[in-house]
């Protein structure tokens, strides 16, 4: 309930700032922020305003969230009847968030706790200031009614086939809520939609329509800038060949209303280019989510930057796979110096050994990532990360293609070296940025380890022995062993034989 009015009001000040850099100055924001408050208190002190004892200062903690150890400290002070009035430099030091703001106002006003801003007109402690928090979350009411009716409206007109405005797809022009058809445009679209289903493959499409001059939609925004007339890229035309509205449908959030238009692609010529999507879509995940991937496809060059290609052959019903260089299967001359064939399991293995490595060495991963400004917690949350994704690089061969697709952005190897370079997003999550993606000269964390080669034929055998070589002593090779057993048992045989040999002579 709220507290009685008393002649004596306790303030607590709430201080804050989102990151640490600055705070092991004697001076620094948070003592900027509280010598503030505190003059503002010593002004109303013939209002009864006093300083309470306890400070509630939170140093590298962002306004977005509520959980900040000096904010549910004050909070459960205020709760237990010990703070009259919380002031504070600027209203977002309290919060960010205006969900947020309306809880603690809740709280404040629960217990009968002002609220004042001294920098800002901010001061629920006065009729005056309370009209203005009612007036303020009023207008954010109405803002949010007003967005409830467009999306309603819109909504609505939608379902009616209206078109509601955005970009205007190839094939049609825009006539007010309606769209009307451009015969030229429109033949260009039937076209592509043909060769789609003709060729098969949206790269051969490309090719197709570039021979013949085709461009996008030529297009004026609403300060003249114009937009469009270009060739077509892969992508777009995926985009068109899924587009319903060319079968006269408008789309709204997933589902599709009868539209006003007319339609440019009749229901066969669309089903069955859907299908056809369908099933390169369906191939192209199955070649992801192989049981064997190849984890390092478009991401290992050599030296020279030329890109290595997954090949295999099969020997015996074995698999072997390879990444072959591209110069091996491109060249045709007779210089040939640089012919590449590495095995792709070693290759591999030794790149998640380098991972592996630098994700579970602390000391080195922050030394390499740049952590200056970086608060704590973020740290410790990388950190925890890091030893995370290590520990999913021992997983399934599907695991480990996922985490390595996310954690590596390329893989250079050359005569003495094996290069990775690493994304620092992959480490930071949703955390706040590190300093180092904000300098374009290191928007990748380099790991580099000596490798060395033996070729045997076209093939090269790949060893690191910067690191630890993988224990082999726990793997069984059951050829070996097998070996290894009959030649103890001719050894045997031959040691008896010999025995019986001597034996026969000496009782001769």
């Amino acid at each position: 309930m709220p507290r009685a009015e008393s002649r004596q009001k306790r303030c607590a000040i709430y201080t804050r700032k989102s990151s640490e850099e600055g705070l092991e100055q004697e001076f620094n924001s948070l003592a900027a922020q509280r010598e503030a408050c505190e003059a503002y208190i010593r002004s109303q002190h013939h209002e009864g305003w006093i300083l309470a004892r306890t400070r509630y200062d939170d140093g590298g903690f962002s306004g977005g969230t509520m959980e900040r150890p000096a904010l549910q400290g004050l909070l459960a002070d205020i709760r237990a009847g010990r703070i009259d009035i919380v002031v504070v430099y600027k209203v977002d030091r309290l919060t960010r968030s205006l969900a947020d703001f309306a809880r603690l106002v809740e709280i404040f006003d629960a217990q009968g706790v002002s609220f004042v801003s001294v920098t800002q007109q901010f001061n629920t402690t006065s009729s005056m200031g309370r009209l203005t928090l009612n007036v303020l979350s009023f207008a954010q009411f109405e803002r949010e009614v007003t967005g409830e009716r467009i999306r309603d409206k819109i909504a609505a007109s939608k379902q009616k086939g209206m078109w509601m405005g955005g970009n205007v797809p190839l094939g049609y022009d825009a006539s007010g809520r309606m769209l009307v058809l451009n015969p030229a445009e429109a033949e260009t679209v039937r076209r592509i939609f043909a060769l789609y289903r003709e060729l098969g493959y949206v790269r051969r499409v490309k090719a197709a329509i570039d021979q013949l001059g085709f461009r996008t939609k030529r297009s004026m925004t609403a300060d003249g800038t114009e937009r469009g007339d270009k060739p077509f890229s892969r992508g777009h035309i995926y985009r068109l060949l899924a587009n319903p509205i060319y079968t006269g449908q408008i789309a709204h959030k997933g589902q599709l209303y009868p539209g006003q238009h007319p339609a440019l692609i009749d229901t066969e010529t669309w089903a069955a280019v859907q299908n056809q999507l369908a099933t390169k879509a369906r191939r192209h995940r199955s070649k992801v989510d192989a049981a064997e991937p190849s984890l390092l496809a478009g991401m290992l060059t050599d030296g020279h930057g030329s890109r290595f290609t997954p090949s295999h052959v099969v020997r015996s019903g074995r698999r072997y796979r390879y990444y072959v260089s591209a110069a091996t299967i491109a060249e045709t001359g007779e210089d040939r110096a640089q012919v590449w064939r590495l095995a792709a399991q070693e290759v591999e293995g030794a790149v998640i050994r380098i991972l592996v490595e630098a994700l579970t060495n602390p000391a080195r991963l922050l030394e390499r990532f740049g952590t200056r400004g970086m608060p704590a917690d973020h740290l410790r949350k990388m950190l925890a990360r890091a030893s995370r994704l290590a520990a999913g690089l021992s997983g399934s061969p599907r695991d480990q293609a996922k985490l390595v697709r996310s954690l590596v952005e390329k893989v250079i190897v050359d005569e003495q070296t094996i290069i990775i370079k690493m994304r620092p997003s992959a480490l930071l999550g949703r955390d706040a940025p590190s300093p180092i993606l904000e300098d374009p000269s290191s928007r990748s964390i380099e790991l580099t380890a000596a490798v060395a080669f033996k070729r045997r034929g076209v093939e090269t055998k790949l060893m690191l022995p910067g690191l630890d070589q993988p224990n082999h002593s726990a793997r069984r090779d059951p050829a070996l062993i097998k070996a290894i057993a009959r030649g103890r048992a001719w050894f045997d045989e031959l040691i008896s034989g010999a025995r019986a040999a001597v034996g026969g002579v000496g009782q001769a």
